[in-house]
């Protein structure tokens, strides 16, 4: 057995909705006879937290602990039998089988692992406006360095800012991230995938209780492995012990809305 993530369910906390349950794409989770919500199997759980984002009540959390690998072929296989064949085909590793669709009619996709890396070509518009308006104007930011690992939590720019946390893809998805997101804030930018994150909650962390901003936003891509930004600035918003609210805006990967 390796150390790997998996995810763990605070039975107290846990109030038996089962929103979970439908999140996981994997089949991972079910409710037991306590109505709590309880992980089925170790290698059905691909640890990427998918399901975080809709329990209402904090009970579901990301560690790392030894476990049995998790198994695309398994999950798939326990989908497939108890949800049917257009659910298995979400399954994480399992994705991308869709091999055709009408001119028009979406994004194709292509054979891939990960949820948050599926090749995709995205159409363009079919509306005339959209086809011809051009999305241009000045750079609405305010400072630099923009990185989480290089910024200072006592930059004087940070203090009492509206402060906008985005995931690395968001500014290349959204065209218009400039006009709908950053305008009047300042920017940290960081990848949950990608870069060493241990210590960014407490650095973030930082960064709020020395400066006490005026609004917190978070920006994700609505893919499984982005919403770990949002677990983040929770966990430094925990830290940091000031009460502020957290604001979440979710990029879709067609750019062609934020929500």
């Amino acid at each position: 057995m390796a150390k790997r993530k998996f995810i763990e369910i605070d039975r107290d906390k846990c109030d038996g909705c089962g929103l979970c349950t439908t999140a996981c794409a994997e089949g991972a989770l079910t409710l037991d006879e306590d109505n709590k919500a309880v992980l089925l199997k170790e290698i059905y759980c691909d640890g990427m937290g998918a399901c975080l984002d809709v329990c209402p009540a904090g009970a579901l959390e990301i560690i790392e602990r030894e476990g049995d690998a998790y198994s695309a072929g398994a999950a798939y296989a326990h989908v497939l039998q108890t949800k049917g064949k257009e659910a298995a085909s979400r399954v994480h590793g399992m994705t991308g089988i869709e091999h055709h669709k009408p001119s028009g009619a979406g994004q194709r996709t292509y054979p891939s692992g990960c949820p948050g890396t599926v090749a995709c070509e995205i159409p363009e518009s079919d509306s005339p406006r959209g086809r011809k308006k051009a999305i241009s104007g000045a750079s609405e930011l305010r400072q630099w360095p923009i990185q989480l690992h290089l910024v200072s939590p006592s930059a004087p720019y940070f203090e009492s800012s509206d402060l906008l946390i985005a995931a690395d893809c968001t500014a290349f998805a959204l065209g218009t991230f400039h006009r709908d997101l950053l305008k009047g804030k300042k920017l940290i930018i960081a990848c949950p995938k990608l870069d060493e994150t241990e210590s960014y909650s407490q650095k973030l962390a930082e960064i709020i209780k020395q400066n006490n901003p005026k609004s917190l936003t978070v920006a994700i891509m609505t893919v499984p492995c982005c919403s770990g930004l949002y677990q983040i600035m929770q966990t430094a918003v925990e830290l940091s012990g000031i009460k502020i609210d957290l604001k979440k805006k979710l990029v879709h990967i067609d750019a062609k809305r934020v929500s």
